[in-house]
């Protein structure tokens, strides 16, 4: 067995905050991993029976910084090689904090659907089309103005908030005191004009807040200067330049190597995405995706999907699967024959997002009968999903044609190949898995390089490992089982 190649110094710090869990490592100048430097702890996610998926900031806050001290403690003299901290944060959070920087709300995540509500309202009272054109994103209960909205009628602290954040502001606010929000995070939140990059008047009066209620926007423009408690916490990293977040599935792409318009990025988390890095283009945005921005240079088109992982993981926990073993329900699942089981799954747990962002939508199964098991629930899940990528697919092809080659990352889909073929079956395209196995980690570390100059030429290449071929036969009976989840669609949620 070969050594691993030693990390070329200057090194730096990476922190990707997920909904699920957060992790951070060093990366070398050549955006590799050092051995050893990665620490993860999980989330604690709260829910409720209304649809709330909340989180508690402080708690969080205390995760991240448990995570620092561990890294940093695992570096030893390697901290005096970290030049610079770069990190990304999922994107969509809401938290309403005081003067001081306070919480007096709960981090709320994307797929909260308590909005829902709002989100209709907005919808009767503004044109969408011209929301979407000019802001990147629908009016959906997972973006600011209709939680914004909601929690003007149900937040006993609303009228004392002073300035509403994401978490990457707010863990800035902790560092520095002051914090800017850099235009990835702020696209995501359906306030912000993606033409002119300042806050959207039309979306703040129809949120009920001004812009003095915001951070002020930036670049990736780094801070310096930890605040007293930090400094001696962290004196390696006191002086050091620490980027603003951006979101997580913009450092997915870069930390991938889908950074041209010629690749399209597919992540499986805890939910899914499909999306394409361009130059930012004026080009009519259709209905069903969304436009954020990397940096100030760089947009993406594209299209999240609330199911994924999450919802592998909650029949799992429900439907007595983890009396077996990842290779034992992989293993049954690969022997089934496509759609074999009759089943039509509308997958929405937590509501839907692209394409159709009927965010009231819930999960619905036709066909169930005393012989299907848990194990056909499981396949038709996984198809049932694979459906809805591929209509993202179909609508991100339609405006960046030249997105020919799929790579794919993520937890949930690295550890089921069974899940990885039926996507390329479904797509009717190549599907090639990235070597990285963290790639929004990656990619914030490549950023925090970019920034300080210290990124090694070429490493933003990706690599990947196995590619799954699709097969035609498989096409054709995926695409007859899609109609019919096209159909229960139509029927119980756009009638």
């Amino acid at each position: 067995m070969t050594n691993p190649t030693p990390a070329e110094a200057p090194l730096v710090l990476a922190i990707d905050i997920g909904t699920s869990s957060l992790r951070a490592a060093l990366y070398d100048r050549a955006a590799r991993l050092v051995p050893g430097s990665r620490v993860q702890l999980a989330n604690l996610v709260q829910t409720t029976p209304d649809g709330g998926v909340e989180l508690d900031p402080l708690l969080l806050l205390r995760n991240v910084e448990q995570t620092v001290d561990q890294v940093l403690a695992r570096a030893g003299a390697q901290v005096s090689e970290i030049v610079a901290v770069g990190f990304d944060t999922f994107w969509h959070s809401l938290l309403g904090v005081d003067a001081n920087g306070n919480p007096l709300t709960p981090l709320y995540t994307w797929a909260d659907t308590r909005a829902k509500g709002m989100a209709a309202e907005l919808r009767r009272e503004l044109d969408e089309d011209a929301v979407l054109q000019r802001t990147g994103c629908m009016l959906h209960p997972s973006y600011f103005p209709a939680k914004l909205r909601w929690l003007a009628t149900t937040e006993p602290d609303y009228a004392r908030v002073t300035r509403w954040v994401s978490f990457g502001e707010f863990f800035y606010l902790q560092l520095f005191g002051a914090a800017t929000v850099s235009y990835s995070t702020a696209s995501g939140t359906g306030l912000l004009d993606r033409a002119s990059l300042q806050w959207d008047a039309e979306m703040l009066r129809a949120s009920g807040i001004a812009a003095s209620q915001l951070s002020p926007l930036s670049d990736l423009t780094p801070a310096s200067g930890l605040r007293s408690h930090y400094a001696r916490r962290w004196p390696g990293l006191a002086a050091l330049p620490w980027l603003p977040a951006v979101g997580d599935g913009a450092a997915n792409n870069l930390g991938i190597g889908a950074t041209s318009p010629d690749e399209m990025a597919l992540m499986i988390g805890t939910s899914g995405a499909m999306r394409v890095v361009c130059q930012p283009q004026r080009v009519p945005l259709p209905h069903g995706l969304w436009n954020y921005y990397l940096d100030g240079k760089r947009t993406i088109y594209g299209g999240a999907l609330s199911e994924g992982g999450g919802v592998v993981a909650w029949l799992w926990n429900n439907l007595k699967l983890s009396q077996m073993n990842l290779a034992e329900s992989e293993a049954a699942v690969a022997t089934m024959q496509p759609d074999a089981h009759g089943l039509t799954i509308l997958p929405f747990f937590a509501g839907e997002r692209s394409p159709g962002y009927a965010g009231e939508a819930r999960a619905s199964i036709i066909g169930l009968s005393l012989n299907s098991s848990s194990l056909d629930l499981l396949r038709a899940t996984l198809e049932a999903i694979a459906y809805r990528f591929a209509s993202v697919h179909a609508l991100l092809a339609g405006i960046v044609p030249a997105a020919g080659k799929i790579i794919a990352s993520g937890g949930a889909l690295r550890q089921s190949p069974v899940w990885a073929q039926i996507i390329a079956d479904v797509i009717g395209s190549p599907l090639q898995l990235s070597a990285i196995d963290e790639g929004s980690e990656r990619g914030a570390a490549i950023l925090a390089l970019e920034a300080v100059g210290a990124l090694q030429v070429g490493v933003t290449e990706g690599e990947t490992t196995v590619s799954y071929q699709p097969n035609a036969n498989n096409y054709a009976a995926y695409h007859a089982a899609m109609a019919r989840q096209q159909d229960l669609y139509a029927k119980l949620v756009k009638e």
